[in-house]
């Protein structure tokens, strides 16, 4: 996805004056080039996030479409203050691209991780969040993004589905049940697959999070029984859920990152099993859901 976002915005560049690219040095080295032919619209301000997000908020004032990319926690945790100002509050917008998602860069330790990021932008107002499951889907959102001046959150990460799957703005049904309604979130649509095998459910998927799809999610649940799959922390879309049901009798299952830091650095494949989030664990987790529901 990282390499796909890197040829995108690099097209972007080259075919419109309006779009700008703020970086914190990650990335930079890929964006060489691009920075040789456009110095006035490729910028590395160094090691400062806070500076890139007040940077990119200075620019959309002036009409640009400013890109900004980082690491997720460096993106978003670190420079939270300033997203909240600089596009908030001034009512500015930016496309907002971050890679590592919640522990892809498990070597690099806790710093490196950021499975609180869309939770931080919730308590924001008038973000899109894209969440892509492979990495075909990412133009698409790029290019989307760059043709309006609204507030986006590309969320890019080193796990993906097999398959890119088009149209996930809404909830879309692949796989059909008579039981409780599992949705999976980005790329965690190939383990929700792989785990519930064989299990009577239906098994939904979106890769934008947020508008979260609350008609579609109404329409889904007709048994009033729902598991949502998220690759970041677990619950962030409780609320979400919860307001969409609403008049509806439901129980609901929340899976995702877990509050425990995971303190050996491993994989990231280490740390979805340690956090129920690969395919043995979500099937555990789900097939207790509808064992319980049935009882």
């Amino acid at each position: 996805m990282r390499e796909t976002f890197i040829a995108t915005t690099t097209a972007l560049l080259d075919e419109d004056p309006r779009t700008a690219l703020v970086l914190a040095d990650i990335s930079a080295a890929s964006f060489a080039e691009a920075h040789r032919r456009h110095p006035d619209r490729v910028l590395n301000v160094g090691i400062r996030e806070q500076l890139m997000a007040g940077v990119g908020g200075g620019l959309a004032l002036t009409g640009m479409r400013p890109i900004l990319h980082s690491y997720a926690p460096f993106l978003i945790d670190r420079a939270y203050e300033q997203i909240k100002l600089d596009f908030g509050h001034q009512d500015t917008g930016a496309v907002l691209v971050s890679i590592g998602g919640s522990y892809d860069a498990a070597a690099e330790g806790y710093t490196h991780q950021s499975p609180g990021d869309v939770a931080l932008l919730d308590t924001l107002d008038g973000w899109t969040v894209h969440v892509p499951g492979h990495r075909d889907e990412v133009p698409a959102m790029l290019r989307d993004a760059a043709r309006h001046d609204d507030r986006v959150y590309v969320r890019l990460s080193a796990q993906e589905n097999s398959l890119a799957h088009p149209d996930g703005s809404r909830l879309r049904v692949l796989r059909g049940g008579t039981g409780p309604l599992v949705v999976a979130v980005g790329p965690m649509l190939d383990p929700v697959l792989e785990a519930t095998t064989g299990l009577d459910v239906t098994v939904a998927w979106t890769n934008t999070p947020r508008p979260f799809d609350s008609d579609g999610l109404r329409a889904l649940v007709t048994t009033g029984e729902v598991v949502l799959v998220e690759p970041y922390a677990k619950g962030t879309s409780a609320h979400l859920v919860s307001e969409a049901l609403i008049g509806i009798p439901h129980r609901a299952l929340h899976l995702g990152v877990g509050r425990a830091e995971v303190r050996r650095y491993g994989t990231r494949y280490d740390h979805a099993r340690a956090h129920g989030l690969d395919p043995a664990g979500l099937r555990r987790s789900i097939s207790g859901f509808v064992s319980w529901t049935r009882s």
